[in-house]
C-alpha cells in the first residue's frame, strides 16, 4: 500500500466543505508578458513543487477511521498542467470569463488537488490559472508555494529554487496591512489548540507543561472564559442586512480584477487619515458595494454588510509549513453611510474593536472540531456561521520586487478565495511589487457583472485620495463639505476628459461613466512628502500640504 499520513483536523473541514455552488478551491491568475516556455515551466513544477512538497503528489483518501493523505502511484504531471487557448484576440474581458468558468469547474477527486492551465496568447502575453484545494494549504502558505517556484532572476535554472536568503529578500514585510495583533497574545493558546484537535502526543505534553506551573493555568483559564464569551456572541450574533449579496447560491461564478493600486501611495494617504492600510482599503470596498447597490436601485439605508475576515496565526514567521493555520473575525461593514470619511472613521472604529478579540483562535478551534466531527454535523455548524455574513475578505502579503516564472516576469497576479455555505461574494486584496491587486467572485446571482464593483472600488478610493489632497489640513476636517469638494473636483475631472459632456456623482453613475483615475507621479509625491512630515519634528513649520499626515478628526 502507497504511504501515507493522517490529514489534520482543519484540512479535513476544509476537504468536505466543497458543495456544487461553492467548491473550496482557491483560483490564481498569473499574468506574463509573453508565451510560456512549456518545457521550462515544466521542469520548474516537477523539480520545485512536485517533488519539493509532498503533498502535490498525494491525493486524499478516506476510510472508516477518517481522511488521509496518500501517495498517488499513477501520479502524472500531464494531468495537472495543462494548455489552453482563447479565441483571438483574447484580452481581460474573455481571460476573466475562462476563469470564471474554471472556478465553477471540480478538481478531479482521485487525484491530488490541484492544476495549472496555460494559456497561450492571451492579452498580448499569457496567462497562468492555478487552482489548488483549500485543504492543502491556505493563502498566506501558497503564497510561500509561490516564492519557491520563482526567481529574481529571469536567467536563473529552473532545477535549482530560489536561494533562501533571497526568498527571505523576497517576501513581503508585513506591514499594517496584515498586522496581527491576535497571534502575539494567543500563539501559546492556539499552539495548544492545534494540539487538542490533533489528538497527538503534544497535546498530553501541553497538559503536564501546564499542570505543573499553576500561573499558566490561571491565564489558560482566562483565555478558557474568553472562549466562552465569544462563543455566546458568535452564536448570538444575528444575521447582516438583506440585500441583493445574499440568497441561495447557484452552480455558476463570475470573476473580476481592475488595474493595480501603487502601494506607497495607499500607505500615504492611510498614514495622512490616521488610519491602517487595511480600513482604508475595506472602507473602499464598502464604498464599492454601496455605489453598486445605488446603481441598481436598491436602498442602502441602515444597510449593514458583515464579512468574515481571515487572520493568519502563523504569528508573522515565515513558514514552507503547508496546511491550514488561520482564524476569522466578522467585521461589519457600514453600506448605509454615504460619506466616505464617516464611513472610514466607523470602519476604523470597528477594527480597532476586534483587535485582542478570542475570534480567530476559537473559529481555528471550531473548524478543528467541526473536522472531527460526522460531515452533517460540520454542515449545520458551519451554515449557522455562513448565514450571518454575506462576503469573505481576505488580504494576503506578496513579495515585494518583481519575480519571475520559468524565465516571464510576472506582471500581475490576483488570487480569490472560496465562500462557505450560502456565502456568495469573495473579496480578495494582494500586495505584490509595491502594488495592491484588487479581485472579486461573486456568484452570477448576486453580482453578475463583478467588473462594475471593481472599477467601483477604485473610484472610491480616488475619492478618498482627492479628499487628502483637496483639504485644508490646518482645519478640523469637515466630512459632509470634503464631499462635496470631491465631487465638484471629479466632477470637473470627467468634464475634462475627452469626449464627455457631462460629470454624474460617483455614487450614482454607472461604472462606464466613472471618472478615471488620476495617478500622476506629483500626486504621489505629495502624498508621500505629507505623510513623511508626519515624522519630521520640524514639519510643524513646513508649508501645506504638511500636516496632511495629521490623523483624522472626527467631524
Amino acid at each position: 500500500m502507497p504511504s501515507r499520513e493522517r490529514m489534520s483536523p482543519v484540512d479535513t473541514a476544509w476537504l468536505r466543505m466543497d458543495r456544487p455552488s461553492n467548491l473550496m478551491m482557491i483560483v490564481g491568475v498569473m499574468v506574463l508578458p509573453g508565451p510560456v516556455d512549456a518545457s521550462r515551466l515544466r521542469a520548474t513544477l516537477e523539480r520545485r513543487l512536485v517533488q519539493r512538497f509532498r503533498r502535490f503528489r498525494q491525493k486524499a483518501v478516506s476510510d472508516w477511521t477518517g481522511w488521509w493523505w496518500q501517495d498517488d502511484p499513477e501520479f502524472d504531471l500531464d494531468h495537472h498542467l495543462v494548455h489552453a487557448a482563447l479565441p483571438a484576440p483574447a484580452g481581460q474581458e474573455e481571460l476573466q470569463r475562462y476563469v470564471s468558468e474554471l472556478a465553477t469547474e471540480p478538481l478531479h477527486p482521485d487525484r491530488p488537488l490541484w492544476r495549472y492551465d496555460v494559456i497561450d496568447h492571451c492579452n498580448g502575453g499569457s496567462a497562468i490559472v492555478t487552482r489548488i484545494h483549500h485543504c492543502i494549504a491556505d493563502g498566506v502558505a501558497l503564497v510561500g508555494v509561490m516564492l519557491s517556484m520563482c526567481d529574481l532572476d529571469p536567467d536563473a535554472p529552473a532545477d535549482e529554487p530560489m536561494a533562501d536568503e533571497a526568498c527571505a529578500a523576497a517576501r513581503q514585510p508585513r506591514h499594517d496591512l496584515h498586522a496581527d495583533p491576535w497571534s502575539a497574545l494567543l500563539d501559546p493558546l492556539t499552539q495548544a489548540t492545534s494540539a487538542a484537535i490533533g489528538m497527538s502526543g503534544r497535546f498530553w505534553h501541553e497538559y503536564l507543561d501546564v499542570v505543573g506551573q499553576p500561573e499558566r493555568l490561571l491565564g489558560y483559564g482566562r483565555h478558557g472564559l474568553g472562549f466562552a464569551t465569544e462563543l455566546a456572541r458568535l452564536l448570538a450574533m444575528p444575521a447582516d442586512s438583506p440585500t441583493r449579496f445574499k440568497g441561495r447560491t447557484g452552480s455558476h461564478k463570475r470573476v473580476a480584477w481592475c488595474d493595480p493600486i501603487p502601494l506607497d501611495e495607499v500607505k500615504a494617504v492611510a498614514k495622512a487619515l490616521g488610519c491602517s492600510v487595511n480600513d482604508l482599503l475595506l472602507n473602499a470596498v464598502a464604498g464599492a458595494l454601496r455605489s453598486y447597490l445605488e446603481a441598481q436601485g436598491d436602498p442602502v439605508d441602515e444597510v449593514e454588510l458583515r464579512a468574515l475576515v481571515p487572520v493568519d496565526l502563523r504569528g508573522g514567521r515565515p513558514s514552507d509549513e503547508l496546511g491550514n493555520r488561520f482564524g476569522l473575525v466578522t467585521l461589519l461593514l457600514p453600506l448605509c453611510e454615504g460619506n466616505p470619511f464617516r464611513r472610514l472613521k466607523q470602519v476604523r472604529e470597528r477594527m480597532l474593536a476586534l483587535r485582542g478579540s478570542y475570534q480567530p483562535p476559537l473559529t481555528m478551534l471550531l473548524l478543528g472540531v467541526s473536522g472531527l466531527a460526522p460531515r452533517l454535523v460540520q454542515e449545520q455548524f458551519l451554515d449557522i456561521l455562513a448565514n450571518k455574513a454575506s462576503a469573505v475578505m481576505t488580504n494576503v502579503p506578496g513579495p515585494q520586487q518583481p519575480l519571475h516564472l520559468a524565465g516571464q516576469r510576472l506582471e500581475q497576479i490576483m488570487f480569490w478565495v472560496p465562500q462557505s455555505g450560502d456565502i456568495g461574494i469573495g473579496v480578495s486584496i494582494l500586495s505584490y511589487n509595491q502594488k495592491v491587486q484588487f479581485g472579486l467572485v461573486a456568484d452570477r446571482r448576486f453580482i453578475p457583472d463583478p467588473e462594475d464593483v471593481a472599477l467601483r472600488f477604485r473610484a472610491e478610493f480616488e475619492k478618498i485620495v482627492t479628499g487628502a489632497l483637496l483639504h485644508h489640513w490646518v482645519e478640523p476636517l469637515d466630512a459632509q463639505a470634503l464631499e462635496a469638494q470631491i465631487e465638484g473636483e471629479l466632477g470637473r475631472q470627467a468634464l475634462d476628459a475627452p469626449g464627455r459632456d457631462t460629470a454624474p456623482a460617483v455614487a450614482q453613475a454607472p461604472a462606464a461613466q466613472l471618472p478615471a483615475p488620476r495617478s500622476s507621479g506629483r500626486r504621489r509625491s505629495a502624498l508621500r512628502s505629507g505623510a513623511s512630515k508626519a515624522t519630521d519634528p520640524g514639519a510643524a513649520a513646513a508649508p501645506k500640504p504638511r500636516a496632511a499626515a495629521r490623523r483624522v478628526r472626527t467631524p
